[in-house]
């Protein structure tokens, strides 16, 4: 037998649950005027190499890369800001006008140890907010990504917030941030003992070392005059926006080309992979993919790790099962029962036997697909052009005309 590749899932009787996330998270984004991109689910390896970063753990170890048959380096995406923004640039969709808001929802691919909602092929669905540069547009999009989480019925989740500065004022605390670690270096764990010289900030949301990062500098200390601006002011319009959050020096995100603020969402009854989401301020990634400098900001979040937190919270929505089931009484009567199940499959989910069971067996069926109501059609039936249409909920019959049938289940319809 050819099983799955581990880290995957086959989704099958959760199909309902996906569908119905998937679907408030499109209707959310629309209604906050982002449209939708769909971009390759594979991309040249300099995209990421150039814009995630040569450094991190994801370039470093997490990236599917593989040569194809014309010699190009390509690799599986592993997040979904890098392809949007490559798909701003080469569609010139800054000619449109400024700002542009894009979501996206699809796969991403990285090679990881598999648990509980961290897959090596999980889901993300993502909002950027491209060519806004003033600190009311982190607020802003804080708060859409807050009242995501609201809108699909989560409540358990708590908001951190930091600054990780710019090209003006990093280089004085990445110094510091080496004064600090040096005498450590052999208490460090083995990836941060390389962090430490490709990659300082990652040292700060390492989970094996974390209680050295406690007493280590931070950043907000350091940060120059404007983005220590930029930063008292975001926190202003959170603030007026009632939104709750806490400024958290350690969050610097596991990508390069964040600048400023960034943020995460945390759900600790999830233990130590609380994160459920986050994101940040990129000014530079599109000038660094070669277009024109575009300050933006955006976030995503991971589907699994969202229907996880929705489930403790018993938030998932329960299966309603079918609208109608169709029960033919002999041969003819099943030409009419997908007749039926056809004009009616317009309006209802709709069923009918196609492996010839007799009608306790039929009746089974219905109650296994949790059919609302049945509808029975025989040769009486037939001749007399009423049917019987039985509420499933409660027991009760009633006669009806075909022509009824459709208010009938209407008005009863949950």
């Amino acid at each position: 037998m050819i099983s799955r590749i581990k880290g995957t899932n086959d989704i099958i009787e959760d199909s309902k649950i996906w569908e119905w996330l998937e679907e408030n998270l499109k209707k959310f984004a629309i209604n906050n005027d982002f449209n939708e991109i769909r971009t390759p689910i594979f991309e040249a390896t300099e995209l990421f190499s150039r814009s995630v970063g040569d450094e991190t753990d994801i370039v470093q170890k997490e990236m599917y890369t593989f040569e194809d048959k014309g010699g190009r380096s390509i690799t599986l995406r592993p997040e979904g800001t890098a392809p949007v923004m490559r798909a701003f640039i080469e569609n010139a969709l800054g000619s449109k006008g400024l700002p542009q808001k894009l979501f996206y929802l699809g796969p991403m691919f990285r090679y990881e140890r598999p648990q509980a909602g961290r897959l090596r092929q999980f889901h993300q669905f993502g909002m950027e907010l491209i060519g806004a540069p003033l600190p009311i547009a982190d607020a802003f999009t804080i708060l859409v990504a807050v009242q995501l989480l609201k809108n699909i019925g989560l409540d358990g989740f708590k908001l951190k917030i930091n600054s990780t500065g710019d090209e003006n004022c990093r280089p004085k605390y990445v110094e510091a941030l080496k004064d600090y670690y040096k005498p450590l270096l052999n208490d460090l764990c083995d990836d941060c003992k390389v962090r430490y010289d490709k990659n300082i900030f990652r040292l700060l949301d390492c989970k094996k070392d974390a209680k050295y990062a406690e007493s280590a500098p931070k950043i907000t200390d350091y940060l120059c005059e404007n983005c220590k601006a930029h930063f008292d002011e975001v926190k202003v319009y959170l603030d007026g926006l009632g939104i709750e959050y806490e400024v958290d020096p350690t969050i610097v995100r596991g990508l390069d080309y964040y600048t400023r603020t960034v943020f995460e969402f945390k759900y600790p009854s999830l233990g130590a992979q609380d994160a459920i989401g986050g994101g940040g301020r990129y000014d530079k990634l599109i000038e660094e993919l070669g277009g024109t400098r575009t300050p933006s900001i955006g976030f995503a979040f991971g589907l699994e790790r969202l229907i996880i937190a929705l489930d403790q919270e018993h938030k998932l929505p329960e299966s309603k099962g079918i609208d109608l089931y169709i029960i033919s009484i002999g041969e003819v009567q099943k030409v009419e029962a997908l007749k039926m199940a056809k004009e009616l499959s317009k309006y209802f989910i709709v069923d009918t036997d196609l492996m010839g069971r007799n009608v306790k067996s039929q009746f089974s069926s219905a109650s296994k697909a949790n059919a609302r109501f049945t509808l029975v059609i025989g040769e009486e039936e037939m001749s007399s052009g009423l049917y019987t249409l039985k509420d499933m909920k409660d027991g009760t019959q009633m006669k009806c005309k075909f022509s009824e049938i459709m208010e009938k289940i209407g008005e009863n319809r949950e």
